[in-house]
């Protein structure tokens, strides 16, 4: 109605008021409660053009939207807002017509230019945990919403397989796995530990044994042995013990710090990291059969996690494939200027004239950093799909820096595309506890927190005791279904670039803003439509109040999902949802449907619960939250 109305006042504005205009000056909103009315026509930008009252401009208009549109029962002019009151037969053919679509809401699907989305993109050095969660669900729905808009897309994931941190996993299981009565080190066959949690206690185990070196560094140097360090490390702890004095306590804090990192960087186990890094980018086959090896472990795993997120993808890139494209344009780059080589051989690029600082490409030993091999990774994905529009980074807001360098070093390399690349910049989830940390292990581990959400939606679907008729793999299937409907629910009804505390035990709630809340209606309006035989098309008659919001709120769908796929948020579905529920409930319990006798209205009735179902179906399927059938 609001586009109707739009493009009949902007055709038909210079024959009422002798002007024309532009149609960004109709703009509408919604009618305050207070007042009669169904859509409100702000007039102030018209009234400031024609330089007349309020009352004039709007009775003008309406009393030429009355004339010329059917639908338009009634108006009321206020200050400077038009009320325009729609007709019942408005509702109830709105209501007809989203009936009929059975995508309703949805563009045609491939319609529109294509759009990797990227999201995921684990380390293989740990198994996934929380923060991969809110990452998987927000890049997936992202996808599930772009599609909906009309947009060819393109899931993706990069792995992060190569690194330092990688072959801190491989070091520490090269040294400190111990051997099973055969001989053999620990693998996820002989231990029954799947394979991502096993290389991720690996790295928590480097990690405790290098503190402990550590430690025992630190302690040689405050005891005057310095035996097997050099002149430049021995210098540097000297000048940073100096310091000391002449600081106060922060600052003291800070050169303790500042010594614990010398200590680490010259340490014999990062030294080992380091060796088994270099080897790795020389292709040493010793080194990168065990690479493959435990990669494989981690890979495996994955797979296994992905399956209960209900996440998938299209493509898949590999950092140990990219890396070598990305040195390949850095050279490239360096040869005309773009980068510049420091004495040591490491390369660098300035890019203090956009406010940033001289950030590094390529090591000193010719290994890559993170963003050489994104580089690599966004010029492979241009190549592999030439009608790509832009790329999608569904990447934590830690990651800020990061992005911006990344487009900037790609823009200068001379590829346009970057200008379009979108970093969809995430707050973090934080727990009750405080914030997870892999090194140490306290990472929450996604297995295990959506086995105890799954296990929580078992105990409240029991106690509710409306299942008895299931058999144990429906029963089994629901549970599924409700935990990972709260879970996904939960993180992705917050804006995504808000941090969030999360509890679990808040998400599977049968009350309030909640997936469960939302399923659970779903299931209801399902069991009562079970109940009736067929539907008529509704024929014109008088609705109430109540079921007119409704019909406003579907009607609302189309544009939520517009703007949903515009700002890269699906709260803003999550969120219209659980308003259209909440006023679906308060109409079911208040006015009857069932046993309503004028079979008319009842038919009305059972149409809008319908709909409601199926807006809620198609709504929640864009956050990835399948809605049962029965609860």
């Amino acid at each position: 109605m609001e586009k109707q109305i739009k493009e009949i006042i902007v055709v038909n504005f210079k024959s009422i008021f002798g002007l024309e205009i532009q149609d960004d000056l109709i703009q509408f909103q919604e009618t305050k409660k207070e007042f009669q009315g169904d859509l409100t026509l702000v007039l102030f930008p018209l009234i400031k053009l024609l330089r007349t009252s309020p009352i004039e401009v709007g009775q003008k208009i309406g009393d030429f939207l009355k004339n010329n549109i059917s639908s338009i029962r009634d108006f009321n002019v206020v200050s400077g807002f038009l009320n325009i009151v729609l007709s019942e037969n408005y509702w109830i053919d709105s209501l007809n017509e989203i009936e009929r679509n059975v995508s309703y809401g949805y563009v045609d699907q491939d319609s529109k230019s294509t759009i990797m989305v990227e999201y995921s993109s684990p380390n293989t050095n740990k198994p996934l945990h929380l923060g991969h969660l809110r990452n998987n669900f927000l890049g997936y729905s992202v996808s599930e919403i772009l599609k909906a808009n009309g947009y060819k897309v393109i899931k993706t994931q990069i792995v992060n397989d190569r690194g330092i941190h990688i072959c801190k996993s491989m070091v520490a299981w090269n040294n400190f796995s111990p051997l099973n009565e055969k001989g053999e080190k620990e693998t996820p066959e002989n231990t029954g530990v799947k394979g991502d949690k096993l290389v991720g206690k690996y790295y928590v185990e480097f990690e405790k044994h290098l503190n402990v070196e550590i430690d025992s560094i630190i302690s040689s140097w405050k005891s005057g042995d310095f035996q097997g360090f050099n002149k430049e490390i021995i210098t540097e702890y000297t000048r940073l013990i100096k310091s000391i004095n002449k600081e106060d306590g922060k600052s003291i804090s800070k050169i303790d710090s500042k010594i614990e990192d010398l200590a680490r960087s010259n340490s014999s186990l990062m030294f080992e990291a380091k060796e088994m890094l270099r080897k790795w980018e020389n292709k040493d086959p010793e080194v990168y059969l065990l690479w493959s090896k435990m990669n494989g472990w981690v890979y495996a795993g994955f797979d296994i996690t992905y399956k209960s997120m209900g996440v998938d993808f299209d493509k898949i890139y590999y950092e140990s494939d990219t890396f070598i494209l990305g040195k390949d344009l850095v050279f490239e780059g360096l040869k005309n200027g773009v980068f510049y080589k420091k004495n040591d051989g490491s390369v660098w690029i300035d890019l203090s004239e956009y406010g940033l600082d001289q950030k590094l490409v390529l090591r000193s030993d010719g290994t890559a950093v993170y963003v050489t091999q994104d580089v690599g990774t966004a010029v492979d994905r241009y190549r592999d799909y030439i009608d790509l529009d832009r790329i999608v980074y569904t990447v934590g807001n830690e990651q800020d820096y990061h992005f911006k360098v990344l487009f900037l070093i790609l823009e200068k390399l001379g590829y346009t595309w970057a200008k379009k690349c979108f970093h969809l910049s995430y707050g973090m989830v934080d727990l009750p506890t405080g914030k997870m940390k892999s090194r140490e292990g306290t990472i929450v581990d996604a297995d295990e927190l959506i086995e105890d959400v799954i296990n929580n939606a078992k105990e409240i679907t029991q106690e509710r005791g409306h299942i008895g008729d299931m058999n144990d793999d429906e029963k089994n299937e629901l549970f599924h279904l409700i935990g990972m409907g709260g879970l996904k629910y939960y993180l992705l009804k917050v804006d995504p670039k808000k941090r969030m505390m999360f509890n679990p035990e808040d998400s599977i709630e049968l009350n309030g803003n909640t997936g469960p809340f939302i399923q659970y209606t779903h299931a209801r309006i399902k069991s009562m439509l079970r109940k009736v035989n067929h539907f008529d098309q509704i024929k014109y008659v008088s609705i109430l109040s109540e079921e007119k919001e409704i019909i406003k709120q579907l009607l609302k769908f189309p544009s939520v999902i517009k703007e949903a796929g515009e700002n890269y948020s699906p709260a803003l579905i999550a969120n219209y949802t659980y308003e259209l529920v909440k006023s679906y409930n308060s109409f079911y319990q208040a006015i009857p449907i069932l046993i309503e006798k004028n079979l008319e209205i009842k038919n009305m009735r059972l149409v809008l619960s319908k709909n409601v179902a199926k807006v809620i179906y198609l709504a929640m399927r864009l956050l990835g939250v399948q809605v049962p059938e029965r609860m």
